[in-house]
């Protein structure tokens, strides 16, 4: 790719996901530079959030971190986790989630907790957060990932965020009456969901990275039959994300 970096590729393409009056649960990095430029370009009625209590702040600056005194800034309410996560899970508002995480599987399914055994981990991780409870409520979430085989896995070494479960309509079976993964959004692309068998799809490669290049970074099985090349971002998209979303470089950097 010329002219734009593969993460400023992830915050556009992430962004576009956001319509004009969401309710955005916002994590750091990343995520924020998704919700902010959606929401200086195309869903200026979207309402930003974070979980530490930060509820339609300015973003005149952009926060490092939830728990940055800037999620504070210029708020509508300046509350806690509990009105925070009331807010994500409130059923008369569409709440989209962004969620990282260690692993995933077909079925958008995370961990975030720990590879290896979990009372003997190779590598441990900060666990959930705050993720299981927006995987769980939301109107739905997107995936942010690195894509490798190692992260794209068959099975999950520690279930920590239902995705779509078992497939098919598991995730309703089990007592969720909304939300699960909406898209997957990496540095080759964006995966989607078959909408009936909830398996992942790959739905646009980015420019210069071909299907296969996705396929043979997937520990599964990936559908390649239905993707289209990404657009690139806009010299809109660009400069705003440059110019007014992260001037200092704080995450583009």
């Amino acid at each position: 790719m010329t002219g734009y970096s593969k993460l400023e590729m992830m915050a556009v393409a992430a962004g576009r996901f956001i319509a004009d009056g969401d309710v955005v649960f916002a994590g750091t990095g990343i995520s924020m530079l998704a919700a902010t430029v959606a929401k200086r370009i195309h869903a200026p009625n979207s309402v930003v959030f974070f979980e530490t209590g930060g509820i339609d702040p300015s973003l005149d600056e952009l926060p490092m971190a939830v728990a940055d005194p800037r999620v504070m800034a210029g708020a509508s309410m300046n509350s806690g986790l509990i009105e925070s996560f009331s807010l994500l899970s409130n059923r008369r508002l569409r709440t989209i989630a962004f969620l990282g995480a260690a692993q995933i599987d077909r079925y958008g399914n995370l961990n975030s907790t720990c590879l290896g055994d979990y009372r003997n981990p190779t590598i441990r991780f900060p666990g959930s957060g705050g993720a299981c409870d927006a995987a769980s409520l939301a109107s739905g979430f997107i995936i942010f990932m690195e894509h490798e085989k190692k992260r794209f896995v068959n099975k999950l070494d520690y279930f920590t965020s239902p995705g779509w479960l078992n497939g098919d309509d598991s995730r309703e079976k089990a007592g969720f009456s909304r939300g699960g993964p909406v898209a997957v959004v990496t540095n080759l692309g964006i995966m989607a969901f078959h909408p009936t068998t909830k398996e992942m799809i790959l739905s646009q490669h980015y420019p210069g990275v071909s299907p296969e290049d996705v396929s043979n970074n997937t520990g599964f099985e990936l559908d390649l039959s239905r993707t289209s090349e990404v657009l690139p971002p806009t010299e809109l998209e660009l400069k705003t994300l440059r110019d007014k979303v992260d001037p200092q470089r704080l995450i583009l950097s």
